[in-house]
């Protein structure tokens, strides 16, 4: 698939906060409960094998019936059984889509009409940045956060990652909270994504002060 009249205009919908898919990106995913068994199952049926990954919008107290608007769909391009009927998989992002209504049915999965408008970046083969981004202070900036945090992390395998998959295995990869996630998601570009993401680890490094200045 490589531009918007192949992806479908009706898709499973898989609910899940904290849990972030962006285009290009991988996202291993542990299934059990019977209805995402059923939505697995169905999806492998299909020709596009889509699950959109959607963040449920509980602000204002609301209960999980919501649904942020904008969600990211992958593509099952792995997947494995386990011996008690457990699926290990994993979703290739395809493109981000914006939820236009939920569809009533008999699955006992969720699916919603979706539009893909707005999205065509998605579809590229990849996002280059704009040449603002100075690497070697957001790694300085980077190696800090996890030292704050006791984090591990195989620092050679960072440094020699792509701009790209840099900034957006770390966007999906980093505890977030679902709202600044879906922030992420929502970056129209790759630079605001860079942008929100330095945003969120200053913060987080200022222990949730909002004094601008990193010492």
């Amino acid at each position: 698939m490589t531009n918007q009249l192949d992806l479908p205009r009706m898709i499973p919908i898989f609910p899940l906060p904290g849990a972030l898919l962006l285009p290009r990106s991988r996202l291993p995913l542990h299934i059990f409960e019977p209805r995402y068994l059923a939505m697995l199952d169905d999806a492998l049926k299909t020709p596009e094998r889509l699950i959109g990954m959607v963040q449920p919008n509980t602000r204002g107290g609301r209960d999980d019936k919501g649904l942020q608007q904008i969600g990211c769909a992958g593509r099952v391009t792995q997947f494995s059984e386990t011996e008690d009927g457990r699926y290990m998989i994993t979703l290739s992002g395809m493109s981000r889509f914006r939820v236009l209504t939920e569809v009533d049915g008999f699955t006992p999965y969720r699916r919603c009409e979706v539009s893909w408008d707005g999205f065509e970046r998605d579809l590229r083969s990849e996002e280059e940045q704009d040449g603002t981004f100075r690497r070697d202070e957001f790694m300085d900036l980077l190696s800090r956060y996890f030292a704050s945090r006791q984090l591990q992390t195989d620092w050679e395998t960072l440094r020699e990652a792509e701009d790209e998959l840099l900034v957006n295995s770390l966007s999906m990869m980093l505890d977030f909270d679902p709202e600044d996630k879906q922030a992420l998601l929502e970056a129209p570009c790759l630079e605001t994504r860079r942008e929100t993401l330095v945003t969120l680890i200053e913060y987080d490094l200022r222990g949730g002060d909002s004094e601008e200045i990193i010492q």
